[in-house]
């Protein structure tokens, strides 16, 4: 089988989107090297990153690259163009990974990943530029893709109530896993927190953006302080997202600001350090196509408490303590009662590395590769129409 596989996401700069590419094309190289492996550095011209691949960081005994382009504007031509899939090779299957989808193809099996659509249920949360291209993008998947990865089943709901024409047997979905291999690994202590205790401070990891919910959660953890809750300094690990500008004197309106860490953002090392010695990690998110930062948490044994919407609850299971996340009253008396009952941070804790072992990496390329076999056994979709 020759597989096109979309790469533009995984450089030195990778979030959510990146990691899950990352780690599929290498476990699929692992489980199954006959293949030969068609990997995009460039893909589509939505998201471009010029420094794509700085080097080979996937060997295998037939991996390829595809086109480098050195300008949005050369690959905007490339991947628009009629001519695309023949320049390619007619690859078997050609996978996108980043939110562009062609539209174009004749021959090889279109798979499209779907991480989520928040955009849609609150068009604040986001830039009109981001919404609007990953719109663009999910909507064109709608059209063409033969078939749709989602990351969890609340984003495979949510997408066929917007596109409910889509066949409901070709979209599959495929959870990420942890991009951390080690869970034994310490970590390294970020230098914002040289000053704070192990083990005695509330933790929230994540972009500081709308949809993650930090505005609500610093109101939270000032309910927390007002209702006599042991004043544990809350560490916000994460760079500044958009439309946040003005975050820092919304906590200094809060009288909170001398308790509050940012530490902006922090290496993988540095992260691992943070979930593996937090009281407890707070993440209470509006809407998740899957919540890494849940995952990983529990992972390193972080005590959770997190929202009961959308994704999360699939995470999770019944190993963190799940609260609507617009209920500032419910998260403060939570955090109440976790701080005074050390018995139950511990059992949340082991619970958390027990129900995060369920997701592996492994298992999930297994689980595409059968995608790839299955499509290449059906006809594509258009011809079906």
């Amino acid at each position: 089988m020759n597989i096109g596989f979309d790469i533009s996401q995984t450089g030195s700069g990778k979030a959510g989107c990146g990691y899950f590419a990352h780690a599929l094309i290498q476990r699929m190289l692992e489980l199954a090297p006959e293949h030969r492996y068609s990997l995009f550095p460039s893909f589509g011209d939505f998201y471009f990153d010029a420094l794509m691949p700085i080097g080979n960081p996937y060997p295998g005994r037939d991996v390829h690259y595809g086109p480098r382009h050195l300008t949005r504007e050369a690959a905007r031509v490339f991947w628009t163009g009629n001519n695309a899939e023949v320049s390619l090779g007619l690859p078997d299957i050609i996978h996108a990974n980043n939110f562009w989808c062609p539209t174009q193809l004749t021959s090889s099996r279109l798979i499209y990943t779907f991480y989520d659509m928040g955009f849609v249920v609150d068009p604040s949360w986001t830039t009109e530029t981001n919404r609007v291209g990953c719109f663009d993008g999910v909507f064109r998947s709608a059209i063409a893709a033969d078939w749709v990865v989602a990351i969890s089943e609340a984003s495979r709901t949510h997408y066929l109530s917007v596109f409910p024409h889509f066949p409901e047997n070709r979209i599959r979905v495929i959870y990420p896993c942890s991009r951390f291999a080690d869970s034994s690994a310490e970590g390294r202590r970020p230098k914002a927190l040289d000053a704070v205790s192990v083990g005695s401070y509330w933790l929230s990891v994540g972009t500081i953006e709308p949809r993650k919910n930090q505005r609500r959660l610093a109101e939270v953890y000032a309910r927390y302080l007002a209702l006599g809750g042991v004043p544990m300094p809350l560490v916000l690990a994460g760079g500044e997202g958009w439309l946040m500008e003005d975050f820092q004197k919304h906590l200094a309106e809060l009288g909170i600001e001398a308790q509050v860490v940012m530490t902006g953002y922090v290496s993988d090392e540095e992260l691992i350090w943070l979930y593996r010695n937090c009281y407890a990690n707070l993440y209470p998110s509006l809407f998740e196509g899957f919540g890494l930062p849940v995952l990983e948490g529990m992972q390193f044994g972080a005590p959770t408490l997190t929202s009961n919407s959308t994704s999360i609850p699939e995470v999770t299971g019944n190993a963190a303590i799940l609260l609507a996340p617009e209920d500032i009253e419910s998260w403060a008396q939570a955090m109440l009662r976790l701080a005074m009952n050390r018995n139950e941070r511990d059992q949340l804790g082991m619970a958390a590395q027990k129900q995060a072992a369920l997701f592996n990496w492994k298992s999930s390329a297994a689980a595409l590769l059968q995608l790839y076999d299955e499509a290449l056994a059906s006809p594509k979709r258009r011809v079906e129409a």
